[in-house]
């Protein structure tokens, strides 16, 4: 059978000396690499003892903020809720009650507010949409865990803590 093209390579196989045979500068020469590697620095960070720097656009866990007055910014709009691309948040509004001014700041806000952290994207389209400037990604990293509904953080995870405490 004829080949489609008509370019040929030359291969000559001229005889392998005595040293190439018994293969070993090839294992020297790979020895001499693997030793040189032990001298370098290590890439890996060791995590728990060792934290790593990140960027300033990193976005951590949520957090739903407080005013100066120590009160919630939330109204429970919904509008972090719709503008989610993985619709990671649910919400619940309610009215405030009496002798709750000095909890919340508007007359409703939000009794029930879920991030399921196993559907959020981090793309902090939530934090953007907030027209009172009450949901933050700027927490640390969402520690790992076991269960599924250990994920769904509710309010007693992301309302930060009154200023005077």
């Amino acid at each position: 059978m004829e080949p489609l093209s008509n370019k040929r390579k030359q291969v000559d196989n001229k005889p392998l000396n005595f040293l190439e045979r018994s293969y070993l500068p090839a294992i020297v020469k790979g020895l001499g690499i693997t030793i040189s590697h032990f001298f370098k620095k290590p890439v890996t960070i060791a995590y728990p003892e060792e934290k790593r720097e990140f960027s300033e656009n990193f976005r951590g866990m949520h957090s739903l903020k407080r005013d100066e007055n120590g009160k919630e910014r939330c109204t429970a709009c919904g509008l972090c809720a719709l503008s989610c691309p993985a619709e990671a948040i649910t919400m619940i509004a309610a009215e405030r009650q009496p002798g709750e001014e000095n909890l919340y700041r508007e007359e409703k806000y939000a009794a029930v507010y879920e991030i399921n952290m196993l559907r959020c994207i981090f793309c902090g389209l939530c934090e953007e949409a907030c027209p009172k400037e009450a949901i933050y990604l700027d927490g640390d990293i969402v520690p790992s865990d076991y269960l599924r509904k250990d994920f769904i953080y509710g309010k007693d995870k992301l309302v930060e803590a009154p200023l005077n405490q």
